[in-house]
């Protein structure tokens, strides 16, 4: 069974072979067909953006899959299938498969990640569009191996530094080379992504759009509509926007209707009339939340990975933060509570620990998915 078997496999690696995925795709790719693959990499957006897309070309009559990742509450969400989280029986019988094209020792050396997205494109085999969500990375990248029709780039970031590079430019550089033919790239708020998405393209002899190069009036009309009838906060219709590019990139025409159910659980959702949920993990992703909630005080529900400038998160989110509740999360990557507490103490932000919800008080649960994921299951009980 597909759960027993990843199980086994480590969720995250210090270290990570960026050959490994080539190779093992290479050996098999003669029996996976491709459908036309729409790959989105970057920094934030990359889930809401490949929901929005998705979403209307499913609307719109086209069979179509949506890899993203990670998962909140349950795997499925990683594997979205023209309108849906796929079935657990789908995904046994899609492993059963994979495991007879693949060798012993290639089932065993694939990660976690790069294993979930053979198999979610053996899944999405009668397709006609895959929206393709990288994971932290770009060209070194388990979904970079496959052909694809269009790369979106969504706002880069400093972001997992110590596999991606240490500054925006050399994570760029990164995140970029994953473009192969035509890249259409979101409003960035580093102009240095500009100037290294152009670089890349003379490389390459790739072409290089941005979103506005694909929108007129008629379609900043619709995006207004969408929007309000999504409840969309300003960056969440950024990436709205994008996709709207994609589909008149690909010549497809919608409607306002195509984008009805295209909002993707985890980003500011509401969770009851008083807390909202966001899998923001990173400053540009803080920094968004601050400009959506426009002043309002919030009980922020919080924790962090070691590996993340938390301290730095918490200095954006502090115009908005009434006090900070840390909630326990089971998970060996997250930072020593002693030390949040440190920060917290430093920047003069009250703390406590998360115990319960009280109705008079409005929440923000905001961290990661692990953090998300520990408060669902929490309220849940």
């Amino acid at each position: 069974m597909l759960k027993e078997f990843l199980d086994n496999k480590p969720l995250f690696y210090d270290e990570i072979d960026y050959l490994r995925m080539p190779k093992i795709y290479e050996k098999i790719k003669d029996k996976i067909i491709l459908p036309r693959i729409i790959h989105i990499i970057g920094t934030n957006g990359k889930g809401t953006t490949g929901r929005f897309l998705a979403t209307a070309l499913y609307n719109l009559g086209f069979k179509t899959g949506h890899y993203t990742s990670p998962h909140i509450l349950e795997f499925n969400e990683r594997i979205w299938l023209n309108g849906k989280n796929v079935d657990n029986k789908r995904l046994n019988c899609a492993h059963a498969e994979l495991q007879k094209i693949l060798t012993i020792e290639d089932s065993k050396a694939l990660s976690y990640f790069e294993y979930t997205t053979l198999l979610a494109m053996f899944i999405y085999q009668e397709c006609d569009f895959v929206i393709l969500e990288a994971g932290l990375g770009g060209e070194y990248d388990a979904t970079a191996v496959f052909k694809k029709k269009l790369t979106l780039v969504t706002p880069i970031d400093i972001d997992h530094e110590a596999f991606l590079g240490d500054s925006v430019k050399e994570i760029a550089f990164t995140k970029l080379n994953a473009i192969q033919k035509d890249a259409i790239v979101a409003t960035q708020k580093y102009q240095i992504v500009q100037e290294v998405a152009k670089e890349i393209a003379l490389k390459k002899d790739a072409k290089i759009y941005r979103v506005d190069d694909f929108l007129d009036k008629q379609d900043r009309d619709k995006i207004i509509q969408i929007s309000k009838n999504l409840s969309l906060v300003d960056y969440l219709v950024e990436n709205l926007s994008l996709s709207i590019s994609a589909l008149n990139f690909l010549n497809i025409e919608y409607q306002v209707d195509s984008f009805k159910n295209a909002r993707l659980f985890g980003r500011l959702s509401a969770v009851g009339k008083n807390v909202l949920v966001d899998v923001g993990h990173n400053p540009l992703a803080a920094t968004s939340i601050v400009n959506a909630l426009d002043g309002e005080k919030y009980i922020l529900i919080y924790n962090s990975y070691r590996d993340k400038n938390y301290k730095k998160i918490l200095k954006i989110l502090k115009p908005i933060i009434k006090r900070v509740e840390i909630i326990e999360v089971n998970d060996k990557r997250i930072e020593v509570t002693q030390q949040l507490q440190s920060v917290l103490t430093e920047l003069r932000i009250e703390y406590n620990s998360f115990k319960k919800i009280n109705l008079k008080d409005k929440y923000l649960v905001f961290g990661s998915f692990s953090v998300v994921e520990a408060f669902l299951k929490g309220i849940s009980r």
